[in-house]
């Protein structure tokens, strides 16, 4: 005869452990936690923010009915004294530069649940475990369409090394940052070797160009100003400065090949309270439709390969992951940065300082 136990003898004989038999609560179960009335998504603000709340936040607070507040702006010291403290005020957080990794190892961010945040789609480089990429832009050439027609601009930084067959004035910005790689691509070194960088190599192929370089650039407008004001012919830059001079009929364009690609990227502050609610809007971050609208005002698209088909056909030549410019272009190794970067830069200034 089968005995069948009390609820009782159960209870007595497991120490209560018991209740991993019975039905779950309805959260364990996968249910969603109650909603707040709000979460809070800390972004660069201005022109950003704006987009933002046309898109991701609306999207976000019609599927959820939480409302979004914006606030501003980036600040990876924030994030670390709020993680630190045990008292994060974001919910979801842009984190600026090279800091989604630095955020990554100090252990100052959630991972991604992945079962929430569908990111299966996307190339390799954009589904890190604790850093959410949300949009690329690239360090490249821009050009005056009057002094190359007809697709005569230099294609590649040997090109733009070439100063006897594209001739004129150049200007390259004042920062070890891509100029090494662009170096070293001059140099002969295929993209898909470029890392670890060799300095050496580097800094004397930059001798070779540098009495051909007029101004050395120190902020995002100013080498597409010197392009409008005919100061330069050449230029490398942020391709959302070259694609805003582009819209507007100006004689300026963008070359991609060879281009220094980067993120922008989002995450979690570890320990905040509405961590579920984050993961939400990283979804909603996802979406393709809603990263075209990023990609058609500002050139930065997501990285969701769906999300070209949402940007207007005129425009997607001007973007850097259009999949023909996405191909002839190379991720900077943020890694080898965040580890090198110290020492490219002290070498950089003696270097300058040589003139």
């Amino acid at each position: 005869m089968i005995t069948r136990p009390t609820r009782r003898g159960l209870l007595r004989g497991t120490g209560g452990l018991v209740a991993a038999a019975l039905p779950l609560p309805a959260l364990a179960q996968g249910a969603a936690p109650p909603k707040p009335d709000r979460i809070v998504v800390n972004a660069s603000g201005g022109a950003m923010n704006s987009i933002f709340r046309r898109s991701y936040f609306a999207e976000f607070e019609k599927l959820h009915g939480i409302r979004v507040v914006d606030t501003s702006p980036v600040d990876f010291g924030k994030l670390r004294a709020m993680v630190n403290t045990g008292n994060p005020e974001w919910t979801v957080t842009e984190i600026g530069g090279q800091d989604g990794l630095r955020a990554k190892a100090l252990n100052l961010l959630e991972p991604i649940d992945p079962a929430i945040v569908d990111r299966s789609s996307f190339p390799e480089v954009a589904r890190d475990s604790h850093v959410f990429i949300s949009s690329a832009y690239s360090t490249a050439l821009g050009y005056r369409t009057d002094a190359f027609p007809n697709g005569g601009q230099p294609k590649g930084w040997a090109q733009f090394w070439d100063v006897k067959r594209f001739p004129g004035a150049r200007s390259l910005r004042n920062h070890p940052t891509d100029n090494l790689e662009f170096a070293l691509l001059a140099d002969g070194v295929p993209m898909d070797k470029l890392y670890p960088l060799d300095m050496d190599r580097a800094f004397r192929k930059l001798d070779e160009i540098r009495p051909h370089i007029t101004v050395w650039w120190t902020t995002g407008a100013q080498p597409a100003q010197l392009l409008v004001d005919k100061e330069v012919v050449l230029a490398s830059g942020w391709n959302g400065r070259f694609f805003e001079l582009t819209r507007r009929n100006a004689p300026v364009a963008t070359e991609f090949t060879e281009g220094s690609l980067k993120s922008g990227c989002f995450g979690i502050p570890r320990g905040t309270r509405q961590a579920y609610w984050g993961q939400q809007f990283l979804q909603v971050m996802t979406n393709p439709r809603l990263q075209a609208i990023y990609a058609t005002e500002l050139s930065y698209a997501g990285l969701n390969p769906e999300t070209i088909n949402y940007v207007p056909e005129e425009i997607r030549p001007m973007l850097p992951v259009a999949p023909g410019n996405l191909a002839k272009q190379f991720w900077l190794d943020v890694g080898w940065w965040t580890e090198n970067g110290a020492k490219a830069q002290e070498r950089w200034t003696r270097w300058m300082l040589q003139r």
